[in-house]
């Protein structure tokens, strides 16, 4: 079955069981590291197209101690755990016991399952194999395109819908692309210890990831992700020549925000300046009136599985290297 069959049908059963109650009135996403970050895209596209739904999202932390007062049975909660993180377990029981509605994202059974209304698998991206339209950044944005369908209607549904068969052929020529590219990127900044990572809009989720997941926590470099626009409200007094900068060019109506930021980045760096480009690694093959939902799909898989590998491979430091992640008591 399709990953857009499959979501459509557990949407419908959930928004079926939320008309029980009367209308849904919003949807919360919950999640903890880049199971969180990898929800906003989905969050996004309803802050941009809902007009009644409203949209948050949670770290599974947050939402344990200081869930909203207005989670009940009109909520729906979108979770997502790889491996059943316990807070993530915690915060679905949470959701369960207000009333609200959920649906878990996960890659290996637990109990998190135990505490869901419905269950859809992804597949992980750090996998070669996995298919990009599957993982679970691009689940959750069919999730939220198929709920505004359902209960508001969305005039690109359709054109939404087929997009999602054209994202594994765009990564894949992304990657043939970006290699070479991300081998001297790499190779420049090898003895690096702090890389600042700078996005906006639909790619700010892909910066988010990349700075806390691939950077800090694989590559236990220091990494702060700044708005574009925030850039100019304090980070650019940071900016010289010595600077590892990496920006992302996004797609869509916030690009404006990015191209501000590069143009004084250019001014003020130096060779450590980094553009990646939606423009160039495909985004504008998908029709304009969706493309934008759809940079956080590209752009973290290819932060994830081209750049981040070849910095690893050029120090010579494993991605699977932790210092504490699993070997320490974090409770």
């Amino acid at each position: 079955m399709k990953i857009q069959e499959e979501v459509k049908k557990v949407v419908k059963q959930a928004i079926a069981k939320i008309a029980k109650h009367g209308k849904i009135k919003q949807i919360l996403w919950v999640g903890a590291g880049g199971s969180f970050g990898g929800f906003y895209a989905a969050n996004y596209f309803l802050q941009q197209e809902a007009k009644n739904i409203f949209t948050a999202m949670y770290t599974s932390g947050e939402f344990i101690y200081a869930a909203p007062k207005n989670l009940d049975q009109n909520t729906l909660v979108v979770l997502c755990s790889m491996r059943g993180t316990k807070e993530t377990i915690a915060a679905s029981q949470i959701a369960q016991n207000a009333g609200a509605t959920t649906i878990s994202l996960y890659v290996e059974k637990s109990a998190l399952l135990d505490y869901s209304d419905y269950q859809i698998k992804y597949e992980s991206l750090a996998l070669d194999e996995s298919r990009i339209e599957r993982v679970n950044s691009s689940i959750g944005l069919c999730i939220a395109m198929n709920v505004l369908n359902e209960v508001e209607g969305y005039d690109n549904y359709a054109a939404a819908m087929a997009a999602f068969a054209d994202l594994d052929p765009i990564y894949r020529r992304a990657v043939e692309y970006t290699t070479p590219l991300a081998k001297k990127w790499a190779e420049l900044n090898k003895k690096q210890r702090t890389i600042y990572v700078i996005a906006s809009g639909p790619a700010y989720g892909a910066a988010y990831i990349f700075s806390i997941c691939n950077l800090e926590e694989m590559l236990q470099l220091n990494s702060p992700t700044i708005h574009s626009y925030e850039y100019f409200n304090g980070p650019f007094e940071v900016t010289d020549k010595r600077k590892s900068i990496f920006q992302l060019l996004a797609t869509g109506k916030t690009r404006p925000e990015d191209e501000r930021a590069l143009r004084f980045e250019q001014r003020f760096a130096g060779e450590k300046l980094y553009v990646l480009d939606g423009k160039e690694i495909g985004l504008d093959d998908l029709p304009e009136e969706i493309a934008p939902y759809f940079n956080h799909s590209i752009f973290s898989s290819i932060l994830n599985n081209v750049y981040m590998r070849e910095l690893s491979y050029t120090t010579h430091e494993s991605y699977l290297t932790r210092r504490y992640m699993w070997k320490e008591e974090y409770k």
